[in-house]
């Protein structure tokens, strides 16, 4: 029995791609736990913190509650319909998780399902790369894609231990949908459709970039269509798919009737109207003459197009169906968000993709994967269409908007295992299956030259010379020499890898770093000593105002109701926070008034250099509230004459008496940071503040962090405005001697939620 094992090489072979897989499901979760290992299991970032906090409410009070879950604690006094507005797949997935290990008598904290979650899915996506490549091309092709995926940063930043979003879950689903849509494709299989209808629901429940999916699959079915490839599995595939899909897809309660309702949907639809009208045509052709088939088969496509057309625009402009939303413009005006939404142009992680970003998240996978796009292009195939479409989509996406580079990595890895395992396959070609190939085409010859003269054209090369493929003219020394050259080429961006996950993303957001000249390392751990605080000191039902960029976690972490957050889904909310930010004192305490605030919190970095503070979002502030409240607040009100963003004693006037001002700097021009520097030196804008000696009258000092990273203030009830102040007890701070926030430095998507201010026409002057 073993030495039959010994002799099966399709069972050496299947082992050893058991064993390749494995190692890559490990390698990429070991290389996802640096934060973990550095600092503790903790949740990460900003949208994580609402994530776990709906998903230890589900598993606490069951999945029927959650979806009936009205959040008192968000956007006061609106509150928030949770289970309506989620996608729930994120929490459904950890809480089944959890159960089925409670089932099993193994007791886990929820909170570290929610923390290893993503690490143990970049598995899954690393087997579905393996499946969807493998399809595509094959088995080693797809074993290149499967290693790549599972180390490639540009995968691995949205995906480390601690980073609980859905993008750690949707990815898997997006490779998985996409790898039975192409099977479903090949085979024309009812089953694999349903399949891939199964599966796009799961990625429906997960992530809103499933309209991705909702577009791509009707456009391959289109270029297809146009490219004359019409065939039965073509139709069996995309007809029962979009069926099935559209039916299980309107059953999350986020998505509703979206499916029918809304334009990112519209293509989909029409896609299958030109299909079932197609289909119809090829039936009638049998029925009649070809000169009539071709005019009306010529006739129909015009008309079924036209058709599809024309309803879209009606409705649309009926009001039946809803245009595109601003999200879906910015993809293709990339000004359109900065003119019309300045709340969505001032996230990070949707601004234009840098040519660094691209190198840095990829590495030398940029160089190759046109390699493997060339070869698919040589050789179509019904399923090399849809990769081909994939990554044109991909690149154009992911250029217009840095956090769409999330999708276009796991084509990137496909394109590139491709062409990695033609490097290989052509320079390590075994030598016995050389020679025999030799001798094959040599006896070809010979049958070839024994023919009559004049029976067919005289060969160049004579029946004795010995066929060579590409790779064996280069010689047995240069082959190496490519295949060492390629190997290390691997290594290098195996270490690339590891540095970017390890130095620029495994920092969590809430949890800071600094470095001393020695290179000992400090923790900073003021988040969460302020959270801390006011889950102790503060009464429970205490309504809290800061920028909506720390909603969640102070929801999560301190329990305590926020106005804003980062849902993001009331723009007029958020105006009126920034309003009150932006005002002078008086203004803003009318203002604070009537949304019932008890306490107001600010992030301030000017004592240890953390760029990522609310002076340096200031502006955004201004232009949310400008654009509700052009009358009371207008952005060049904030710039000196001369067009200058400045807080020094030549910054405007407006900013420098406005709330957000006075909140930031209250009692810092005293503060010497270091005798190098001049009293109320801010170290993030490297300038001494211009407004110093200043009092509050409406409200007061509560508390602030031991680096001053985080002040909180206390509103005054109008009876407290003579009450004599309470001295703060933590004024003597320790400054650390040389601050590198990973946060401020680090390239990762979305953890500086506003981006650098950057103004058209004016400069800014830190």
């Amino acid at each position: 029995m073993w030495e039959n094992f010994i002799d099966n090489s399709a069972g050496w072979r299947k082992l050893i791609i058991f064993v390749i897989l494995a190692l890559a499901w490990v390698a990429g979760f070991s290389s996802r736990l640096f934060a973990v290992i550095r600092f503790e299991s903790i949740i990460h970032e900003f949208d994580p913190w609402f994530n776990y906090r709906a998903t230890a409410y589900m598993v606490e009070h069951g999945f029927y509650k959650f979806l009936n879950w009205f959040d008192e604690r968000a956007w006061y006094p609106l509150g928030r319909i949770v289970g309506g507005t989620v996608y729930p797949g994120l929490m459904i997935t950890s809480g089944s998780i959890h159960y089925i290990l409670h089932s099993l008598n193994i007791p886990i904290h929820i909170r570290d399902i929610c923390v290893f979650l993503a690490p143990v899915f970049s598995g899954f996506t690393s087997i579905a790369t393996y499946f969807l490549t493998k399809e595509l091309w094959s088995e080693g092709a797809g074993l290149f894609a499967a290693c790549f995926i599972a180390i490639v940063p540009g995968y691995i930043s949205r995906s480390v231990a601690g980073s609980y979003d859905n993008e750690g879950i949707a990815i898997f689903a997006l490779q998985f949908t996409y790898y039975l849509w192409v099977k479903s494709v090949s085979t024309g299989s009812v089953f694999w459709s349903i399949l891939t209808a199964l599966s796009y629901f799961y990625m429906v429940s997960a992530w809103g970039g499933y309209v991705f999916i909702t577009n791509l699959i009707p456009l391959h079915c289109f270029v297809l269509l146009l490219m004359g490839r019409y065939s039965h599995r073509l139709f069996i595939s995309y007809t029962v798919f979009y069926i099935v899909g559209l039916v299980m897809s309107m059953q999350i309660p986020f998505v509703g009737f979206q499916p029918i309702r809304t334009s990112e949907h519209m293509a989909a639809l029409g896609v299958f109207v030109l299909m079932i009208a197609i289909s119809a045509l090829k039936y009638l052709s049998s029925k009649i003459t070809k000169a009539e088939f071709t005019f009306l088969f010529k006739l129909g496509m015009v008309v079924a197009a036209s058709g599809v057309f024309l309803s879209v625009v009606v409705l649309t402009y009926s009001g039946v169906v809803a245009p595109w939303s601003g999200r879906f413009y910015s993809l293709w005006d990339t000004t359109y968000a900065k003119i019309h939404i300045p709340i969505i142009a001032s996230v990070s992680e949707h601004q234009p993709t840098t040519w660094f970003s691209f190198f840095f998240d990829l590495h030398m996978l940029v160089a190759m994967f046109p390699v493997g796009l060339w070869y698919c292009l040589k050789d179509l195939t019904d399923t090399r269409v849809f990769v081909v479409l994939y990554v044109i989509s991909a690149v154009y996406f992911a250029g217009v908007m840095v956090r769409l580079m999330l999708t276009l990595t796991p084509v990137v890895c496909v394109l590139s295992g491709i062409a990695f395992s033609l490097i290989f396959d052509c320079h390590m070609k075994e030598e016995e299956t050389t020679i025999r190939e030799i001798e094959e085409e040599n006896e070809k010859r010979k049958l070839t030259a024994d023919k009559p003269k004049g029976s067919s054209k005289k060969s160049k090369t004579t029946p004795d010379s010995p066929l060579r493929y590409e790779g064996d003219n280069l010689g047995v020394n240069i082959r190496c020499i490519i295949i060492v050259a390629t190997v290390l080429l691997l290594m290098l961006f195996a270490a690339h890898c590891t540095w970017v996950t390890s130095n620029a993303y495994s920092s969590p957001s809430i949890v800071l770093a600094s470095y001393s000249s020695d290179g000992s390392r400090q923790i900073l751990d003021d988040f969460r000593e302020a959270y801390f605080w006011l889950s102790r000191n503060t009464d429970s039902n205490a309504r809290i105002m800061s920028w909506w960029d720390y909603g969640y976690q102070i929801a999560g972490m301190a329990n305590r109701t926020t106005l804003v957050d980062n849902n993001t889904w009331n723009n007029s909310h958020i105006a009126l926070v920034g309003k009150a930010m932006a005002s002078p004192e008086p203004e803003a305490y009318k203002i604070m008034t009537a949304l019932d605030v008890d306490y107001v919190l600010v992030i301030f970095g000017g004592v240890i250099g953390y760029s990522g503070d609310d002076i340096n979002k200031f502006l955004w502030m201004v232009r949310i509230a400008e654009g509700e409240h052009p009358k009371d607040i207008r952005e060049g009100d904030y710039f000196t004459e001369r067009g200058e963003f400045r807080i020094d004693s030549e910054g405007s006037p407006v900013l420098l008496n406005c709330l957000m001002y006075k909140l930031s700097y209250y009692n810092f021009g005293d503060l010497k940071l270091d005798y190098r520097s001049p009293a109320g030196f801010d170290r993030t804008r490297n300038a001494v503040i211009g407004n110093r000696n200043f009092q509050l009258t409406f409200l007061e000092e509560a508390y602030t962090t031991e680096h001053w990273l985080v002040r909180i203030y206390r509103v005054k009830k109008p009876n407290e405005f003579n009450r004599p102040r309470i001295p703060v007890s933590n004024r003597k701070i320790s400054i650390p001697h040389s601050f590198v926030s990973k946060k401020t430095t680090s390239k990762k998507k979305g953890t500086i939620r506003d981006k650098p201010v950057k103004v058209k026409g004016k400069k800014v002057t830190q």
